[in-house]
């Protein structure tokens, strides 16, 4: 089948791809076991969320292997659907984030225009038989995106009889970061996304379409196998910066969620330092205020190094992540002064950098 076709046919089978895959989270979600959690009050009450996440991305990834292995289904129909798989999962997220307009109009009493309604959302925590369908929605966000990525070196071992150094190089590190990601579901709930942003297209768009079909374009340009080989020290450089940036953006997302939880913490080794016992200034958030964004600009680079410098086309992944975090960063910032005032003000005295130290 042509990579770009979009007939009857080819749209028929990946609405079927699309409902099979959407609706066996969904379903998951609801009965598969997992460890409850409850978030930040909220709107003057606390969510409980299951986090059932991993078991679901293990299992989909058994699924797909046995699947792969006894030809049932092979992950390459991923590559050679792609793009009708993104017409569906276009029309899937304006639809969803239509419904979700209409579900939560009437609370807005008149008070937002439709188009700021539809795009920001009308409700910040929307759930459907029990289940928050922001929190949910990062589940087919992140395990599309694994399936991807892996439907790339399929393909490549169908066309070549082999992965290339840098193809099996990147699917040990973006499998890794999705495995970490859902390891670490329960530190979610305390995010900016689930805590203040209601629930509308710019979410579900993001969820449904940003992330699985662009946040794969390393492993795009990787499947040509034509070019030149990655050399092995410049793997191992890769490593050092994907393992660099690791450390960072978990590190320091680690130490906030544990001083969250408990102000008496300790971090590197040493009782936790706080402003007021609110904000806290040891460890990386008190070498900068936005490290855990920039660790995360760090692992992507490091997954666009993959391909060499052949093409600027992979390096516009951590290009837009950077514009997209830098920007975030500043929201943050906002928000943090509106809250804290004169607090967040002697944090950033005491913390004068955001992303880059002794830059900016």
């Amino acid at each position: 089948m042509p990579l770009f076709t979009l007939s009857g046919d080819a749209l028929l089978q990946a609405v079927a791809m699309f409902a099979v895959f959407f609706g066996a989270l969904f379903v998951g979600s609801i009965l598969v076991p997992g460890r409850r959690v409850t978030g930040p009050e909220l709107g003057g009450k606390s969510i409980t969320y299951k986090l059932n996440g991993l078991t679901l991305l293990l299992l989909t990834a058994l699924v797909a292997g046995v699947a792969q292995v006894s030809r049932a289904f092979s992950l390459s129909s991923l590559y050679t659907h792609f793009f009708a798989l993104f017409v569906v999962a276009n029309v899937f997220a304006f639809a969803f984030s239509a419904w979700l307009y209409w579900r939560g109009a009437r609370k807005l009493a008149g008070s937002s225009g439709f188009w700021r309604a539809y795009f920001v959302g009308t409700e910040l925590n929307p759930a459907l038989l029990g289940v928050d369908l922001k929190m949910f929605s990062y589940r087919p966000s992140l395990i599309g995106l694994a399936l991807f990525n892996s439907s790339f070196a399929v393909v490549q071992d169908e066309t070549y009889g082999q992965l290339t150094l840098a193809m099996g190089l990147y699917q040990a590190l973006t499998w890794i970061y999705v495995l970490n990601y859902f390891q670490f579901e329960g530190g979610m709930v305390h995010t900016w996304d689930i805590i203040s942003e209601r629930f509308g297209w710019m979410l579900v768009w993001g969820d449904y379409v940003l992330v699985p079909f662009f946040y794969c374009i390393v492993g795009w340009w990787l499947v040509d196998a034509s070019g030149p080989p990655l050399n092995p020290l410049a793997a191992a450089g890769i490593v050092l910066l994907y393992a660099f940036g690791f450390w960072m953006f978990r590190g320091s997302n680690g130490q906030k969620h544990r001083f969250k939880r408990d102000p008496a913490t300790t971090i590197w080794g040493r009782p936790a330092e706080s402003l007021d016992g609110r904000l806290l200034v040891s460890g990386f958030w008190g070498i900068g205020r936005h490290l855990n964004y920039s660790g995360e600009i760090c692992i992507y680079l490091a997954f666009a190094l993959t391909t060499g410098f052949a093409s600027w086309g992979p390096f516009l992944l951590p290009v837009w992540l950077a514009g997209l975090l830098w920007h975030r960063s500043r929201r943050d910032e906002r928000r943090c002064s509106a809250k804290y005032g004169e607090l967040w003000g002697r944090y950033r005295e005491r913390v004068p950098y955001s992303m880059v130290p002794f830059v900016y």
